[in-house]
């Protein structure tokens, strides 16, 4: 408003609608709100990271025109291997499935465990890929002490925060990622998993559906038994990777779309 105020030229971006957010409570949920509604209504121009939020405002606010749809970004992939690490982790180049997220409700990284847990209990195997789950919470909660608790009891390895080369490393070896989340904008990490070529998982959720996956990456969003059944799949073919069309998450593209 003070922008507007002056005279400026005011760009808003929406990134996805945040008072949707389990972790919030009314007075941040309230204040979220309003944030949308002001940049939505009286914003010269706004660009929305996807076609979910751009139907969004169209229906909320009416707004159709001066919106302007520019994905996220992922850099190119770092391929790197750090033994020391893996060694430290306890785990093997291609014998892991990576969850990578903060640790918060709506992501269900609890469900992923659960998956996990249910397959692991099926197998045979002494060799049975592990589960990593890369990530923490800003803040702990019940939540994200319930889920590390859960973890440590069935045998899941945990990095806590994780960046650089020990990032890019459990990057370039898992054998795929998996998100099972209920809200999300335009989720980075399933790019940046993508970029690595990594097969993945994802609900079915209508921000993961507009990456345009095949069909066999998506499960219905809460299903732990279809979980399982994608991630066993996996697990029972070859180490592979798949070449995504990763055009539309260019920074060079999305730098110039944005000036």
């Amino acid at each position: 408003p003070y922008a507007k105020l002056l005279g400026m030229k005011v760009v808003f971006t929406h990134h996805g609608p945040d008072y949707d957010r389990d972790k919030w409570g009314i007075a941040a949920k309230t204040i979220l709100k309003l944030g949308e509604r002001m940049g939505c209504m009286f914003a010269d121009d706004v660009i929305v990271i996807s076609n979910v939020i751009k139907d969004l405002i169209s229906k909320k606010y009416n707004r159709t025109k001066s919106v302007h749809l520019i994905y996220n970004g992922v850099p190119q992939p770092d391929i790197c291997h750090n033994t020391e690490y893996f060694n430290k982790l306890g785990i093997e180049e291609g014998k892991y499935v990576l969850g990578m997220c903060r640790f918060v409700p709506e992501k269900n990284l609890h469900h992923l465990v659960e998956a996990y847990i249910k397959l692991k209990s099926q197998s045979n195997s002494s060799d049975f890929p592990k589960l990593i789950l890369a990530g923490d919470a800003d803040f702990d909660d019940d939540y994200s002490r319930s889920l590390k608790k859960l973890a440590k009891d069935n045998g899941v390895v945990l990095t806590g925060f994780v960046k650089g080369k020990k990032l890019h490393s459990l990057l370039t070896n898992a054998l795929c990622y998996v998100l099972p989340s209920s809200h999300e904008g335009l989720p980075i990490a399933l790019l940046e998993a993508m970029s690595y070529k990594l097969p993945v998982v994802v609900s079915d959720i209508p921000a993961n559906k507009e990456i345009g996956l095949s069909d066999e990456c998506y499960f219905e969003c809460g299903n732990i038994n279809q979980l399982a059944d994608r991630i066993n799949t996996i697990i029972h073919t070859p180490l592979h990777r798949i070449d995504y069309d990763m055009t539309k998450y260019n920074w060079d593209d999305i730098a110039n779309q944005t000036m």
